[in-house]
């Protein structure tokens, strides 16, 4: 008789991946979970709950009769994650670490030690999404060592995983898996991705992972937590004090400490102004932030964006961008929000630029444009240039369509 096979699952101390692994037991397979510390609580003067979730996760395991291990990636999660994401601050840009730390740490670091030292025949994890292969399919992956050149050869055979979107649009979590390699993501299986959210919690209910049901969702950046963003910042940052000066008139409004604690499309609180406004420009050199006076204001809005060289999850882009160079789909830049119909059109270096069928508002450099077409998630790419906004555009400061060449960003 065949031996079981050997699944390792990351547990968060969440329901989600305490259902998951529950979930890998009742196909019949052999679960190992394991519990990632990635952030240092001791640094923190306790504020951080991974302690907390560690004990979680080992009384899942417990509950489930499965054994658990922890590891440390603290070291790997601040050289690959946190010091991207301040120097994406320092450049005026807004990262999204969950993305990095999916790419780096749950689908390299993890992925590696659960097949190196654990044996695994695959991992899981707790996300909403799916593949498009099944269990079988996926034990059956044999180790293949991904292409150096920038796209795989034309001539090869092309058997490429697709990540699919889950059954719950509204917990769909393709989102953050948008830069994950092809290699890990052929080995890996979403135990979640057909189910609801209501349902995940159904299940655990009845099945005694009570003390997960009751923990509130965990929700913005893990090491951030609940204090104060530009406090935390600042403590890693120096200030750079600078203006904030209304983008109608020039009138300068109030002062801040630093134009790269600012988003695109936020509100800046302003002191001394009771009227809202919104960041709509950064100007680096000057320091200064530009501000609109309305929500739905014209300057915050853009239909043009270029990204950085795209992370294709097939490893090279769709065979119709290739042959024509241009290509609808849809894409988003914020987990959860509407996708947005655009035509991509690809550069030599890898890189596409973004036309939205309609102005977007707050577009953001840094952020990822997650490109989608037909319920696939086919990858995503930094955003690093922005065209023109609505506004440049109709004060006619601008031409009537940013160059699509230009010097790379």
């Amino acid at each position: 008789m065949q031996a079981a096979r050997h699944v390792v699952c990351a547990l968060s101390g969440g329901v989600d991946s305490a259902v998951a692994a529950l979930l890998l037991r009742r196909r019949g397979y052999q679960v190992t979970g394991v519990f990632m510390k990635n952030w240092d609580a001791l640094e923190e003067q306790g504020v951080c709950t991974a302690d907390r979730d560690c004990e979680d996760a080992y009384r899942v395991c417990q509950v489930l009769d499965i054994p658990f291990h922890h590891v440390s990636y603290v070291k790997e999660y601040w050289n690959d994650v946190f010091s991207d994401f301040l120097s994406e601050y320092e450049k005026g840009r807004t990262p999204n670490p969950d993305i990095i730390c999916n790419k780096h740490i749950k689908f390299r670091c993890f992925f590696d030690y659960a097949l190196g030292n654990l044996g695994a025949d695959a991992v899981a994890t707790g996300h909403y999404a799916r593949t498009s292969l099944e269990d079988e399919e996926v034990f059956q992956q044999k180790h293949v060592k991904r292409p150096a050149g920038l796209f795989r050869n034309r001539f090869e055979a092309r058997n490429a995983v697709q990540l699919l979107q889950a059954a719950d649009s509204l917990k769909d979590q393709t989102f953050f898996l948008s830069q994950v390699p092809q290699e890990a993501l052929r080995r890996t299986l979403f135990p979640l991705g057909g189910l609801t959210k209501d349902f995940v919690k159904k299940i655990a209910a009845e099945n005694g992972l009570h003390h997960v049901l009751q923990k509130k969702e965990s929700m913005g950046v893990c090491f951030i937590g609940k204090r104060n963003f530009e406090n935390f910042i600042l403590q890693y940052l120096q200030p750079r004090p600078g203006r904030f000066i209304s983008i109608e008139d020039g009138r300068v409004l109030g002062a801040h400490k630093g134009w790269f604690l600012f988003t695109l499309g936020q509100r800046a609180n302003i002191g001394g102004l009771r009227e809202p406004w919104y960041v709509a420009e950064k100007d680096g050199t000057k320091g200064d932030v530009l501000v609109a006076p309305r929500m739905d204001h014209p300057a915050l809005y853009r239909d043009l964006l270029r990204t950085g060289r795209v992370h294709w999850i097939a490893e090279e882009p769709p065979a119709a961008l290739v042959r024509d160079k241009m290509m609808e789909c849809h894409f988003r830049f914020r987990h959860q929000m509407a996708l947005v119909p655009c035509v991509l059109t690809l550069n030599q270096d890898g890189t596409v630029w973004v036309t939205a069928v309609k102005a977007v508002r707050a577009l953001t450099l840094g952020q990822f444009a997650v490109f989608y077409s037909g319920g696939e998630c086919l990858g995503s790419g930094k955003i690093l240039r922005l065209g023109p906004s609505a506004y440049t555009l109709q004060r006619g400061r601008g031409p009537p369509r940013a160059a699509t060449e230009g010097p790379a960003p």
